[in-house]
């Protein structure tokens, strides 16, 4: 008798998501509030591996918050470049203890990346898409390595480079999701209210977006939201949010730890 063939063992090497299934979701929760939308996502487990990525900035409060409220287990994680505000850091500790977020983790940029390529520390001043993309970029995806899908705190308000924003795309193959996406600042005012959530300590002195220190600058009335980051330069994103990014990375770092 003949014996059975043998099996071939095939490594799957599709995407988690395609951008039928982004379609797909973006017409299954179409004027679903976001904090429904959530629980739901999160209960069905539709997402796969998922983790929020977080700034910890002026608006970040709110979809911490929502997250928080529709399941505290999801992983938050936050790029520190080791160019924040002190500010944006006890800020960090203050809302991961208030919503108490049991996941949080911080990536920072490899050591020998930063010897190579910016021993000064400098390199913001004269080339701050280098900069972004050895302190933010490569330590992010980095993080992201074995994530299906990612959330982000994206809203189409905050600028011209962010109109129509959905609420979930593909990206690199995996589904990122922006929960806030059609949210206007009225909507982000009422929610703060209504929550009593923290400011950001900057917001206060005229910074409407926060990002690295020497980058980020207060924002005269009247200006773009982001008008204060990387104020001179061509420059409006830091390159996190945009596609088609070489993303080869190893394992999750050294440099990626869990907070105490």
């Amino acid at each position: 008798m003949a014996e059975a063939a043998r099996s071939i063992d095939r490594i799957d090497t599709a995407p988690a998501f395609t951008q039928g299934d982004a379609d797909a979701l973006n017409a299954r929760f179409a004027g679903v509030g976001t904090l429904d939308m959530l629980r739901t996502l999160f209960a069905e487990d539709t997402l796969g591996e998922v983790a929020v990525v977080s700034s910890f900035g002026t608006e970040s409060a709110i979809l911490l918050d929502l997250v928080a409220r529709a399941d505290r287990n999801i992983p938050v994680i936050f790029v520190d470049t080791l160019k924040m505000f002190e500010e944006t850091l006890a800020y960090r500790d203050t809302l991961i203890e208030q919503l108490g977020l049991r996941k949080p983790s911080v990536v920072q940029p490899d050591a020998t990346e930063l010897t190579a390529k910016d021993e000064t520390g400098l390199r913001w001043s004269y080339d701050p898409d280098g900069c972004c993309a050895i302190r933010k970029v490569e330590p992010l995806a980095r993080a992201k390595t074995g994530l299906d899908s990612w959330i982000s705190g994206r809203k189409a308000f905050q600028s011209v480079t962010r109109q129509d924003i959905p609420r979930f795309e593909v990206e690199d193959g995996r589904l990122k999701i922006n929960p806030l996406g059609d949210w206007v600042k009225a909507d982000l005012e009422a929610y703060f209210e209504e929550r009593d959530l923290p400011r950001h300590p900057l917001e206060a002195k005229g910074f409407l977006s926060v990002g690295c220190a020497p980058c980020t600058s207060p924002v005269a009335p009247g200006e773009d939201p982001r008008a204060g980051r990387w104020r001179g330069w061509d420059k409006t994103e830091c390159g996190i949010h945009t596609a088609d990014r070489d993303e080869k990375s190893s394992e999750l770092p050294p440099g990626y730890e869990p907070f105490l």
